[in-house]
């Protein structure tokens, strides 16, 4: 990440040092920069080059072009925005696939026609093995967000430009499909830019996660007969890509008994089992393990759609006897260690350490788990850490922000017909989804009252019944439940079941958030500050001793989601390895500077105190000079009457105790 430009003269005697083999100073050169131009070297890039290769023809670019028609699907809002924000910035976007080859591009016209006598444009391939170092190659290379300007791009011809890039990945396994880039030449440079491209590449990332789980949804609605028909075999459904998204309740044993190994809890595709690869003749680069006899390929209107792995009950008979001396024997060997989905898990607070361990515990059974804590404190990784290394898909729905209607359909499924407007073939819901796995239904408190005995209906007896039909669909998964609300206070007012409550809270974990455990505010902060400047390709980084503690005061209302988006904004922002008060969100500081900014009362000239404990004697100084007046004393303290109700719950104060 760059927040200025660069030192051209100096860049440009190390790179001209550079190609003599005098060498130059380290320092010079940012270390990603440095790595690109070695890269380069290897590569024997010509130095002097005045432009990207000429670009493929019309034809070439067409079938690229079909060849990649989900992502440019998927990216034709994004850069149809780029055309109207972009315009009068000297500035245009631009999409290309692996290879670093330009699919299309957006924005200023002015731009794209300077881009064209360099080639940069559609059809031509900006890798950095022909190109040299620039966003788009060295993005590809890196795998991570990346802007060169200027003197640091290795060719000649393009040192006047100034790129920002960043790769777009799948959002199912993190495989990099493309890369997003903004380029314009040197004096339209700006350090918001990369900013910039990683949020629109975020948006195209979700509306390709939104496609495919709708391609996984009609795949699963046109297997899920043939997986209720396997009996004893073990059966694993992989999608198009080779991704294994369902299996049954045998399939673990099943794989293990064949002498294989499959991790059918991480979303890692097989290419052997890839659908293009299996809908032509026998597939290439199967497991040792796996025969072909056991593939069968899933083809819907002549288009290979998925792919089904069945092992045969028998092959648990054909266990080699030297794996079968490894399993413990009947005296009661140890179990093999299972993975622990909690290692991501950054804390040094031993509430939230009793709390982890609790979940360690309660990921060996299948009761179901009720979490309860404020939004942004971790509840969805919590639940991923208890389905850990089990058996079966991890499938999550948030119930809150869905209208009723939408909410059932997506909870339960439908049948074709159901309502105006519904699916041809019908939709597999996410309980169905779940089938053998977990089932992730984080904000249970939003779901409406007359919608959850139809839930408690399936917890019970194990089976559901899709909208619009009369036929019962056998389904068996673990439940996690995630709520911000007191449920019990909930069934007082009468908008939650108490029968449902007491069959979804079998066992319950609190965890409690950021507020209650400050030690590791500084924690996180630096495990955020470094992992996202490594993610930048830049050196390990610091903070100042005032954002220390400005983060120490401030009331985190968002808990660890919020610190962590506040800290990757700062880090893009940054100017250098230390991180200081000028990059932290202007509403941040807007909500810990007064208590900084007014006299304490209560201390004396020269004395010292905390940040907090001055904020809590400015607020009880508001509220008795206002007579208890909150809204007033906000006005005074310069804060949301929402901030001050934050703060008085943090220090525990109330506007008619704060003078005892």
């Amino acid at each position: 990440m760059f927040s200025n430009p660069v030192n051209e003269a100096e860049v440009k005697a190390a790179w001209e040092s550079f190609l003599n083999g005098d060498g130059r100073p380290l320092e010079t050169l940012r270390s990603l920069v440095d790595a690109s131009w070695q890269r380069c070297l290897q590569a024997q890039v010509d130095p002097h080059a005045r432009s990207g290769p000429q670009p493929v023809s019309e034809t070439d670019l067409f079938l690229l072009c079909e060849r990649q028609r989900e992502m440019l699907e998927a990216s034709a809002p994004v850069m149809a925005c780029a055309r109207d924000f972009l315009s009068e910035t000297g500035t245009l976007m631009a999409l290309a696939d692996t290879s670093g080859t330009i699919l299309a591009t957006e924005g200023d016209m002015r731009a794209i026609g300077s881009a064209e006598t360099i080639h940069l444009m559609p059809g031509a391939s900006w890798s950095e093995d022909l190109c040299g170092t620039n966003a788009i190659g060295t993005a590809l290379a890196v795998g991570q967000p990346v802007q060169i300007h200027s003197a640091e791009h290795f060719c000649e011809g393009i040192k006047r430009w100034t790129c920002s890039a960043t790769v777009l990945r799948h959002p199912l396994d993190g495989e990099i499909v493309g890369v997003l880039d903004v380029s314009g030449l040197s004096p339209t440079y700006s350090r918001q830019t990369l900013a910039l491209v990683v949020t629109a590449a975020s948006r195209i990332e979700n509306r390709l996660a939104a496609s495919e789980m709708e391609r996984r949804y009609r795949l699963l609605d046109h297997a899920v007969a043939r997986l209720a028909q396997s009996g004893q075999d073990g059966v694993v459904l992989f999608d198009r890509l080779g991704c294994p998204i369902k299996a049954n309740e045998h399939a673990a044993d099943a794989i293990a008994a064949a002498g294989g190994e499959l991790d059918l809890a991480r979303a890692r595709r097989l290419p052997a089992l890839a659908a293009r690869r299996t809908g032509r003749g026998k597939p290439v680069g199967l497991p040792d393990w796996m025969r072909p006899e056991w593939i069968e390929p899933l083809v819907v209107q002549g288009e290979p759609v998925g792919t089904l792995l069945v092992v045969p009950a028998s092959a648990r008979a054909r266990v080699p006897v030297q794996r079968a001396a490894a399993v413990a024997p009947s005296t009661g060997a140890a179990p093999a260690p299972v993975a622990d989905g909690f290692t991501t898990l950054v804390t040094g607070d031993e509430g939230l350490q009793a709390v982890i361990a609790k979940a360690r515990q309660l990921s060996r059974s299948r009761a179901p788990v009720l979490l309860h804590g404020e939004t942004g404190v971790g509840k969805e990784e919590f639940a991923r850490g208890i389905h850990g290394a089990g058996s079966g898909a991890y499938v999550a729905l948030n119930c809150g922000g869905l209208s009723r209607e939408l909410l059932a359909s997506e909870l339960f499924g439908y049948a074709e017909g159901a309502f105006t407007g519904a699916r041809k073939g019908g939709m597999v819901g996410k309980i169905e989804a779940a089938n053998g796995g977990t089932l992730f239904l984080d904000e249970i408190g939003e779901m409406p009252l007359d919608m959850q005995p139809n839930l408690l209906r399936v917890l019970e007896q194990g089976e559901l019944y899709r909208l619009g039909e009369n036929t019962p669909r056998k389904v068996r998964f673990r439940l996690i439940a995630a709520t911000h609300r007191d449920l019990r206070q909930e069934i007082a007012a009468g908008r939650f079941r108490m029968d449902l409550y007491y069959r979804i809270a079998v066992t319950s974990l609190r965890i409690p958030p950021l507020r209650e455990r400050r030690g590791d505010i500084a924690l996180l902060a630096r495990h955020f500050l470094q992992r996202f400047r490594a993610e930048q390709g830049l050196e390990p980084g610091s903070m100042s001793e005032e954002v220390l503690q400005a983060l120490q005061a401030y009331p985190w209302p968002g808990n660890v989601r919020e610190l962590r988006n506040i800290i990757e904004g700062a880090v893009l922002l940054s100017e250098g390895p230390l991180l200081t008060l000028d990059v932290l969100p202007r509403e941040f500081m807007e909500a810990v500077q007064p208590a900084s900014a007014l006299p304490v009362a209560g201390v004396a000239p020269g004395g010292v105190c905390s940040i907090a404990e001055g904020e809590e004697t400015l607020i009880r100084r508001a509220i008795e000079a206002s007579g208890g007046n909150l809204t007033l004393a906000a006005k005074q303290l310069g804060i949301a009457k929402s901030t001050l109700y934050v703060k008085l719950q943090r220090y525990g104060l109330s506007r008619a105790g704060v003078g005892k």
